[in-house]
């Protein structure tokens, strides 16, 4: 009796985190995504323009311009990727969830 009442509380739990889609955030979405995945492949394209180049030939000012040019196009590349990061202790409580209904 008591193991039903915590698959019932989870279960109840689990639906009440189950998010409600909506079609027109999806297509606003398809639309930031397409525009994001152009300037991520100019931003790409860039990337493999600097590691080309003959680096011995610069200036040291030039190379630390490209340093930075660097670490900003890598910094905008994260930002348009966003990706999903779970924590050590969600990924725990995941899987002591698992074990248990298990």
């Amino acid at each position: 009796m008591k193991k039903i009442m915590v698959l019932i509380m989870m279960t109840g739990m689990s639906f009440a985190f189950i998010p409600a889609t909506s079609f027109a955030a999806n297509t606003t979405t398809a639309l930031a995504t397409t525009s994001e995945a152009t300037s991520a492949n100019a931003l790409i394209l860039r990337l493999s323009a600097i590691n080309e180049m003959d680096i011995n030939e610069l200036t040291s000012k030039e190379k630390k311009g490209l340093r930075n040019e660097v670490r900003s196009i890598k910094q905008q590349l994260s930002d348009i990727g966003g990706g999903v990061y779970i924590s050590a202790g969600v990924l725990i409580l995941i899987l002591i969830l698992l074990i248990i209904l298990l």
